[in-house]
């Protein structure tokens, strides 16, 4: 009777040679360059310095920013998910006339719409708005034209630039701002102290940078914090960071949605 014979098949046998350290040196820079891409094109990380997305960001919020979804369609990424600008949106964009400055407020009105405000109020294409994630004036903090705009012409005492003020009764008609193409009017939520597109105008398209995803850390922080840029300043604050790091973050807004 013939015998049937189990053989096992030889695995082929495996080397490994020490990565030399010119391998190690290129591979650490590929882990670089591409980590440098992703933080420059694709996320970007920002710290909120003011109170004027309040109650949706506080002061001392770290947000993660998605530069790609807003960003103009390329041909070359059709695999790559765009999409327009859209009504209530949080943006992070150059404020216009100051290219160096990142500001980040709330889309409210887009190309073609109609708006204004009363008491506070805003009226987007003749319907009052809800808006629960703002904070609105009352009779205390009143202020004709910030509550009322655009009825009340910018007088001495507002934070308005020559630009827009010399701008503004171009875009307005009867009780309304008309939105022009390509230009978005963005405010924040903390209504009563944003200084937004009442004061510098329209955001254009090329401006905006991208949207805020998500809070990533979140540290308790004094509006007046970012003025002070002094290398003491700097070092005193990294030190009352190390020092109530456990204490002082808000734990809670870890991974907190921005919406």
């Amino acid at each position: 009777m013939p015998t049937i014979v189990d053989q096992e098949q030889q695995a082929p046998e495996t080397t490994s040679t020490e990565e030399t350290p010119l391998e190690f040196i290129a591979s650490i820079c590929g882990v670089l360059v591409f980590g440098l891409f992703i933080l420059t094109f694709v996320f970007q990380n920002f710290m909120i310095p003011s109170g004027s997305m309040l109650k949706t960001l506080l002061v001392g919020d770290h947000v993660l920013v998605d530069r790609i979804t807003l960003a103009p369609r390329t041909a070359w990424a059709p695999f790559v998910h765009y999409r327009d600008v859209h009504r209530g949106d949080i943006v992070v964009f150059y404020k216009p006339g100051e290219p160096d400055l990142f500001l980040v407020k709330r889309v409210v009105g887009v190309p073609g719409d109609r708006l204004h405000l009363r008491n506070g109020v805003v009226f987007l294409n003749g319907k009052a708005q809800s808006e629960p994630q703002t904070v609105k004036t009352n009779d205390q903090i009143y202020m004709p034209y910030r509550d009322d705009f655009p009825a009340i012409a910018p007088a001495e005492g507002y934070d308005v630039t020559a630009t827009w003020a010399a701008e503004l009764p171009e875009h307005i008609r009867g009780e309304d701002l008309v939105v022009p193409a390509g230009n978005y009017f963005c405010m924040g939520d903390n209504r009563p102290y944003s200084l937004d597109s009442r004061y510098w105008g329209f955001v254009p398209r090329e401006n905006i940078v991208g949207r805020p995803l998500f809070v990533y850390w979140s540290f308790v922080t004094n509006e007046d914090q970012f003025n002070k840029t002094g290398s003491r300043d700097q070092l005193a604050w990294i030190g009352h960071i190390v020092l109530h790091f456990f204490d002082q973050t808000r734990w809670s807004r870890s991974f907190h949605p921005v919406r």
